[in-house]
C-alpha cells in the first residue's frame, strides 16, 4: 500500500490554461451510459466525480460556463476552457452550483478514480462490458442505497447550508 494520500488530485483542459485541484475524495463517481451523455461527450459514457464546489480549487484560468440543455429538461452548466473548449466539469440543476460533476478524464491521473456505480445501463453500448463487483443500474438509483455514509453526511451538510428542506439531487436532478 502506498504511503501517499490519493488526494489532492490535479487536472485541467488540453491546453493547460484551465487547471484545478480536487482537494478531497469525491462524494461518488458515476459512469453514465445514457444516450444524452454519449451524444454530449462523443463517447460511450461519461465518467464524473461528484464533489462539493468548495472542494475544487481553481489553479489556472477561469473556465467559461456554457448553458446547455439536459435530458431532465432543467439544463446544465458546462465549465469549458475558453481556449481549447474542453469541458472540465458540469453543474446540473438538481444539485445546483454546490456540486461539481468533474470530468474524470480531465484529471492528470484519471486512473485514480474508478466508478462507484454504472448508471443508465439500459442504453449502454452493447459492446461495453461492465466490470464485475461494481453496482450497475438500468436507470438512476436511490442515493441512500449506494453512497457511503460519509458521503451521505456531506450531502446532508450541503442541503443544510443551502437551507433546503429537500435533498441535493444527482445527475440531471432525476434521483429516485
Amino acid at each position: 500500500m502506498s504511503s501517499l494520500s490519493p488526494f489532492p488530485l490535479e487536472g485541467g483542459c488540453a491546453c493547460r490554461a484551465v487547471r484545478y485541484r480536487v482537494e478531497t475524495a469525491p462524494l461518488f463517481v458515476h459512469c453514465c451510459h445514457c444516450r444524452w451523455c454519449q451524444r454530449e461527450t462523443g463517447a460511450s459514457f461519461a465518467l464524473n466525480a461528484l464533489i462539493e464546489a468548495d472542494r475544487v480549487t481553481l489553479l489556472g484560468d477561469e473556465p467559461e460556463v456554457v448553458l446547455t440543455p439536459s435530458q431532465s429538461g432543467k439544463g446544465q452548466k458546462i465549465a469549458r476552457c475558453p481556449t481549447c473548449r474542453v469541458a472540465v466539469w458540469s453543474n446540473y440543476a438538481g444539485a445546483g452550483d454546490a456540486v461539481r460533476f468533474v470530468r474524470v478524464g480531465t484529471l492528470d491521473d484519471p486512473d485514480r478514480l474508478e466508478p462507484d456505480i454504472h448508471i443508465q445501463t439500459s442504453s449502454k453500448q452493447p459492446w461495453v462490458v461492465l466490470p464485475a463487483g461494481v453496482p450497475a443500474v438500468p436507470h438512476f438509483y436511490r442515493i441512500g442505497e449506494h453512497w457511503p455514509e460519509a458521503s451521505l453526511e456531506r450531502r446532508r451538510a450541503l442541503a443544510a447550508a443551502a437551507g433546503v428542506a429537500g435533498q441535493v439531487r444527482g445527475h440531471g436532478g432525476n434521483e429516485r
